[in-house]
Formats: C-alpha cells, sequence, structure tokens
C-alpha cells in the first residue's frame, strides 16, 4: 500500500497599490489666490488700452490712472479725501455694530425682546437703506449726521440677523448645562452665549463692512465738500475719467482691505473650529 503525501500550496494576492484616496472639498489654498482675480481683471485692461480696443473717454489706460493717481497724492488731494470717507465710515461702522449687537443679545436672549424687536429690523431689512436717503435728509439735513446715520442703518441689519441667528442656533445642551452648574446671568453670558455667538457676528461683520463702503459711496455725493464721492462726482463733472477710476479702484482697494482684515481676525477668534478652510 503506497501511501501519497499531498502538498497544499497557498496562493497568495499579489500586493496592489495602495490607491490614493480622493480629497473632498476645496482642497488646500492656492499662494496669492486672492490676487488672482484681479491682476487677470489689470491684464485684460491693460491689454485692450494697449491694442486701442478701449475707448480712453470711456475707460482710461491703466498707466494714465496710475499718473493721475500719483498726481493726486502729490496734492494731497486724495489723502484729504480718503481720510474724510475712512473717518465716516469707521463711525457708521461702530455705531452699527454696537446698537446691531446689542439688539440681536437682547432679542435672541429674550421672547418679549424679540416680540418688540425683532419685527421692526425685519421690516428695515426688506426697505434697502439708499431708499430711505430722501427722508433722513428731511430729518436730519444734508450734513455730516445725515451721512452717519446712513451708513449706521446699513451695518445694524447684517450684523443684527446673523448674530441673532448665532444665538438661537446654541445648542440647548449647553444650555442646560449652565443652569445645572448654576452660572449667573453674567457667567452664562461670557462662556456660553459670546463664543456660540461669535462666528454668526463675524460673518455679520464682513457684509457690514461692505454695506458701509457702498453706502458712503452715495451718501458722500449729496452736498458733499470732501470726501472720495465727493471727488468722483466732481470728475464726472468735468469729464476726468482717469480721477473716476481712481476713486473706484480706492473703494474696491479699502472693500478688500477690510474684508481681508475681517477674515484674518475671524481665523484668531475661531481658530478652535474645524472647517473646509483648515
Amino acid at each position: 500500500m503506497t501511501v501519497l503525501s499531498t502538498k497544499t500550496f497557498i496562493r497568495t494576492k499579489p500586493a496592489q497599490p495602495q490607491r490614493r484616496r480622493r480629497r473632498l472639498g476645496p482642497g488646500p489654498a492656492i499662494p496669492f489666490g486672492l490676487q488672482l482675480g484681479p491682476a487677470l481683471l489689470l491684464i485684460l485692461w491693460a491689454a485692450g488700452s494697449g491694442l486701442g480696443l478701449i475707448d480712453p473717454r470711456i475707460l482710461s489706460a491703466p498707466w494714465t490712472v496710475i499718473a493721475t493717481f500719483g498726481q493726486l497724492i502729490a496734492d494731497g488731494r486724495l489723502q484729504d479725501h480718503l481720510g474724510t470717507s475712512t473717518l465716516r465710515a469707521a463711525s457708521g461702522l461702530a455705531i452699527g455694530l454696537v446698537i446691531g449687537t446689542v439688539l440681536a443679545i437682547v432679542s435672541g436672549l429674550s421672547r418679549f425682546g424679540e416680540a418688540i424687536i425683532d419685527g421692526p429690523v425685519q421690516i428695515k431689512r426688506a426697505v434697502p437703506t439708499l431708499a430711505l436717503i430722501p427722508l433722513l435728509m428731511l430729518w436730519f439735513g444734508i450734513g455730516e449726521q445725515m451721512k452717519i446715520i446712513t451708513i449706521t442703518l446699513a451695518v445694524i441689519v447684517p450684523i443684527y440677523i446673523h448674530t441673532h441667528n448665532a444665538l438661537r442656533s446654541i445648542d440647548a445642551r449647553y444650555v442646560e448645562l449652565a443652569e445645572t452648574l448654576d452660572l449667573t446671568r453674567w457667567a452664562f453670558l461670557r462662556e456660553v452665549v459670546l463664543p456660540g455667538a461669535l462666528p454668526g457676528f463675524m460673518l455679520g461683520l464682513r457684509f457690514a463692512v461692505t454695506l458701509a463702503w457702498v453706502s458712503l459711496v452715495v451718501v458722500e455725493q449729496v452736498n458733499a465738500t470732501s470726501g472720495l464721492g465727493y471727488m468722483i462726482g466732481l470728475a464726472r463733472t468735468y469729464g476726468q475719467t482717469e480721477v473716476i477710476i481712481v476713486g473706484v479702484v480706492v473703494y474696491a482697494v479699502l472693500g478688500l482691505m477690510s474684508d481681508a482684515a475681517v477674515r484674518l481676525v475671524e481665523r484668531r477668534a475661531l481658530s478652535w473650529r474645524r472647517t473646509l478652510s483648515h
């Protein structure tokens, strides 16, 4: 009797290269990504002007605008108008931030406060601020007070809306925990309310900064004797396209710089959050 021995062979699958996981979301930040769009517009503008495709009476060439910009700085006119405009925008923004934040906290933490405050703010939200300028002129005249009040009214709404929404979105478990720990009203505001409302407040601040500059452009063309809007209006009267473009570019730079500053503060203040931007 013959005993046959069998050998068992174990087949092993060849190692396959590990497939790289596809990253979801926007991906890593692009160096100088914010400057890419404006740079492309500038290139197209220069190319159109250099090839004669753009009428200089409609849109002055970039080099003409740069020369005018330097002349305005040398004369000191641009600095004077810029200082006046910045003061107006900052004053209206600061007042609007305080009023909008206080209204949002009162309305967000009190049903009675919400019943009184939320309705009028929603009405104001439906009415463009610039549509109220004729009425504000009748009430406050055409001086500095009317201009700052107009900017303030434009700022209040986004601050209130986003801060109020953030307050109402705070997890109820945090409120219950605060009650369990028997926190005082001030401690509750400091430890729960303010951190919870900060993301919404920062978002509202970005909108508010933009609206402050937009409102400033309009109010400075109403019986103003200084400011960027006055400079633009005067240049329009004399057909100085290059001066108008200088004013518009300064407005754009101010808006971009303001938004970038708010975003920087937002990243620092909300560094504890993990979002797609990180």
